[in-house]
């Protein structure tokens, strides 16, 4: 082989080292006691369906398919049966962001890239923003869609209809709301790639599982209050149910073009194309037809958290801007082709939009009495229902009952209470468990089984 071609095990190497590097990164997040609600809900609901246990998540009280219909999560749970440890969901969801960047080569030299600039996609895929931020983000099932959507998109161009269906599949298990993002790869696919049969296949079945998962699974398993309180409050502006959206949306569309055309969406749509802008052009960019489910939903939003790419919520877009960059650099059009520029571009667009300067601040802020916390979780031996704060919570997720939310009356309910009165998280504040450590000093049932700096423990007699 020409020595000028990178062996297909340097691909392999790319993706282990990343592997390595992104769980390294989110272990060390969560060890510096930095994870919060999204991890604790994930691991606790899957911690109790490897237990053959009903999975009613106490951080959020509903079953763990009122909140997305992420049926995949039934899957995560074989590894708990191994063992059960949070260090799973760091380990996949890892692995699922390096291993987007295999299809991306795929897709790269079926588009007619040579290996060198096939492997430069990978670099430019493992250097957006999003897929660094993503892993630092507690976990979420999305992770595992882009490989998914990559590998779809490689199986559609190159006939493998198996592969195509499985990745479909995989996709709309990860979360109900991908099946937009299904469905509109479909509408790519079926009349702008020519590829019928697979744009039909994920027409149909985004559509339909659009309809199964809102209409009967989330309503069955958490009721309509599950998906207000999970999702449509991120659209407050339009409601509080669908209907009320629709209503708003004919009487006073004026409301919708006020949100969209602001300030924070352009620096949004910015943030998003500025580590690819060296690739986009126009003529190329119809693949992006299926971001705009993602795209539209985060514009939509007047929740800020969707509207940067600190947070997943511009993951599924990500395929397809891949994919649009990689035919435009193909077609010799890319505004920059310099195999060197583009991955010192990527690497610029790294550090300045990605969260790892959080590991020199903020991930820090929590140090001072790091041992004595880990020393107090670890005097909780049995699966006790526990009362913490949000950011001990993920650390303590293997029982039935967990809570942060701060409310004095529900104390009789918890057999442990585990306090950091120096560092108490964003549910509660010091002020807020300053009164409760002194009400547990006055309630008999409860003993200080631990105490230093500022970290109490106390569990019922």
């Amino acid at each position: 082989m020409d020595k000028k071609f990178p062996r297909f095990n340097t691909v392999g190497a790319i993706i282990l080292i990343s592997t390595i590097i992104l769980f390294i990164s989110s272990t060390l997040r969560h060890e510096l006691f930095n994870s919060s609600g999204d991890l604790a809900f994930f691991d606790q609901g899957i911690y109790l369906i490897s237990q053959g246990k009903t999975p009613i998540s106490s951080i959020i009280d509903f079953h763990t398919l009122a909140d997305h219909a992420a049926w995949i999560l039934y899957f995560l749970a074989l590894l708990y049966k191994i063992y059960p440890s949070v260090y799973w969901l760091f380990a996949v969801q890892s692995l699922a962001l390096a291993l987007g960047a295999l299809p991306t080569y795929l897709l790269a030299l079926q588009a007619g890239l040579e290996k060198t600039q096939a492997v430069v996609m990978m670099a430019v895929y493992l250097l957006y923003p999003v897929v660094y931020n993503s892993n630092l983000a507690d976990f979420h099932p999305d992770v595992i869609a882009v490989p998914a959507i990559l590998t779809a998109i490689f199986a559609a161009r190159t006939k493998r209809i198996i592969w195509f269906c499985i990745s479909i599949i995989l996709v709309l298990g990860c979360k109900a709301v991908l099946s937009l993002t299904v469905a509109a790869m479909g509408v790519w696919l079926l009349f702008f790639e020519k590829r019928r049969l697979y744009g039909a296949i994920a027409l149909f079945s985004g559509t339909a599982w659009f309809l199964i998962a809102n209409e009967l699974i989330i309503p069955f398993f958490g009721g309509e209050a599950a998906l207000l309180n999970r999702h449509l409050y991120r659209y407050s502006y339009l409601g509080n149910s669908f209907s009320e959206t629709i209503k708003i949306l004919l009487s006073h569309p004026e409301v919708i073009f006020k949100n969209i055309f602001s300030s924070i969406n352009l620096e949004y749509l910015v943030s998003l194309i500025a580590p690819i802008l060296w690739g986009l052009k126009h003529q190329y960019m119809l693949p992006v037809i299926g971001a705009i489910p993602c795209i539209a939903l985060n514009i939509l939003a007047d929740h800020p958290s969707q509207k940067n790419l600190v947070l997943h919520y511009s993951l599924p877009a990500l395929p397809f801007l891949m994919v649009a960059i990689i035919a435009s650099l193909a077609s010799g059009k890319a505004w920059i082709k310099q195999n060197r520029v583009i991955i010192l571009w990527s690497l610029v667009g790294f550090l300045v939009l990605g969260k790892w300067g959080l590991f020199t601040s903020r991930y820090l802020r929590n140090v001072d009495n790091w041992q004595a916390t880990k020393d107090a979780i670890a005097l909780i031996k049995t699966p006790d229902s526990v009362f913490t704060t949000d950011i001990i919570t993920p650390h303590l997720t293997h029982r039935e009952l967990i809570s942060f939310k701060y409310n004095l009356n529900d104390l009789n309910n918890y057999h442990y209470i585990l306090l950091n009165l120096r560092h108490p998280g964003w549910a509660a504040s010091t002020e807020d468990y300053q009164h409760l450590y002194n009400q547990l000093q006055t309630q008999p049932e409860f003993k200080l089984q631990y105490q230093r700096d500022d970290v109490y423990l106390f569990s019922k007699i």
